[in-house]
């Protein structure tokens, strides 16, 4: 049996982030035992998830210079952005030697088109009908083969960005129009990171360049079971409700835990677990959104993605006692996760995001507090965090927060004892807060 150093146990591990921010900075260092690791970061949000175009092979060779640089041992990478984030850090790990699921494995849950395939394999009855579409063939309109309404979006973007609800022929011009004309900032960077994966003649034909159209399923109830995957035994550890705004497409809050009856959770786990398997995904924490339609009493999935959402971090600190980066951690370190805590000060939690509905791009935002005079308002609500994603005078169209039909205003993170009592708490907030808006001529 070999011997462990102890000193190798003493020493601090070093834990490289993939745009590491202040915000979620804070919520790592929450973790149990933070004390006994080093945060660094590797590349910078604005570099990886704010800019208008990615140079993948750049930032790649920009994140291989950091880490050779580095005068430590690199024990390892971890990230909880979106794309292109979730697809590098695998690519990063394999070269450095460190733990993490395998590219391929990724993309099996990442590459919209190639997971519902996988899908379809594992739990035929949650999948939708979908179809690939190549939005630049001229005849792309009359080959998608779906009846209306379905959704149309590229095979990985992030943010719900070029994602449209088609009803008729007119959306499906508009949408293929707009998808043309943008969808350069995905698809360049995706094919540089196809071009790094072993991958099937049938998917790589399905480059990033290309859309997938569904059938909409977003009828009924949704929500997003957090999970990890360690040494091929998948775990799910909670289940997060997603509510969506009256335009049923835009969300306005998340709530922790969910209000789902058990033995629809209880399907949904054992679906989540199967497509895990099926997909190859180890060494991994994820996520994976279904929907439940209660008049049919069916189940649907959504997505899977390939990393924690951060969006439900501070969800799980507040009635767990910990964030769920926590995680992320234990799963790149190679330890199974003890996780949930069951330690909180909250019995619910919710992230609110409060948004403008319509195309008002040309208004601008007034009544906007200054820090202090958020920071009065969070003290007057304990347990709550205040991010707002507005400046006083901006102009609506200038904000990165939005989706197709709205504007998102802020993220309000929230705790109370009751359901009743988040609500009631942020609509108290939301009024103290006291935005308004300027119509543009």
């Amino acid at each position: 049996m070999l011997e462990t150093d102890p000193m190798e146990h003493a020493r601090r591990k070093n834990i490289f982030v993939v745009g590491l921010d202040e915000f979620n900075l804070r919520l790592l260092k929450a973790v149990p035992g933070a004390d006994r690791y080093e945060f660094h970061p590797l590349l910078g949000f604005e570099e990886i998830s704010g800019a208008r175009t990615f140079d993948l092979e750049a930032l790649l060779d920009k994140a291989r210079r950091i880490l050779r640089a580095f005068p430590g041992p690199v024990d390892a990478i971890i990230g909880y952005w979106d794309f292109p984030t979730v697809l590098m850090m695998p690519i990063l790990r394999r070269e450095f030697g460190l733990r993490g699921p395998s590219l391929e494995s990724v993309l099996r849950c990442e590459h919209k088109y190639w997971a519902r395939r996988v899908q379809q394999e594992a739990v035929p009855e949650t999948v939708p009908a979908f179809a690939a579409v190549d939005p630049f063939a001229p005849d792309a309109a009359q080959r998608i083969g779906l009846a209306y309404p379905f959704w149309l979006k590229p095979i990985k973007a992030h943010s719900s960005l070029l994602g449209f609800r088609v009803s008729n022929r007119r959306d499906l011009d508009h949408a293929l129009d707009l998808i043309r004309a943008g969808i350069d900032r995905f698809a360049d960077p995706m094919n540089v990171i196809l071009g790094y994966a072993d991958i099937p003649d049938n998917i790589r034909a399905v480059d990033g360049y290309h859309c997938i159209a569904e059938q909409i399923i977003s009828r009924g109830r949704q929500c997003t079971l957090e999970g990890h995957v360690t040494d091929g035994t998948p775990q799910i550890y909670g289940i997060v409700d997603s509510i969506r705004g009256p335009n049923r497409s835009s969300l306005e809050r998340y709530e922790y835990p969910s209000a789902l009856p058990r033995a629809v959770q209880a399907r949904m786990i054992d679906a989540a677990e199967r497509v895990i398997r099926h997909a190859g995904l180890d060494a991994s924490a994820f996520n994976m959104e279904f929907f439940h339609d209660a008049a049919n009493d069916r189940v649907w999935l959504l997505e899977v993605n390939a990393r924690i959402s951060k969006s439900h971090s501070p969800l799980f600190d507040k009635v767990e006692g910990s964030p769920h980066k926590q995680v992320l951690i234990d799963v790149a370190l190679g330890r199974r996760p003890a996780y949930p805590a069951r330690a909180g000060r909250f019995r619910y939690a919710a992230k609110f995001m409060p948004r403008l509905y319509g195309h008002h791009d040309d208004w601008r935002v007034r009544g906007v507090p200054d820090a202090a005079r958020l920071r009065e308002i969070e003290a007057a609500f304990p347990g709550t965090e205040i991010q707002l994603h507005v400046e006083d005078g901006m102009r609506l169209g200038e904000s990165r927060h939005r989706d197709p039909y709205s504007y998102e205003l802020a993220a309000v993170f929230m705790g109370a004892q009751s359901r009743r009592a988040l609500r009631r708490d942020f609509k108290a907030l939301w009024q103290a807060v006291g935005l308004h808006f300027e119509a543009g001529e």
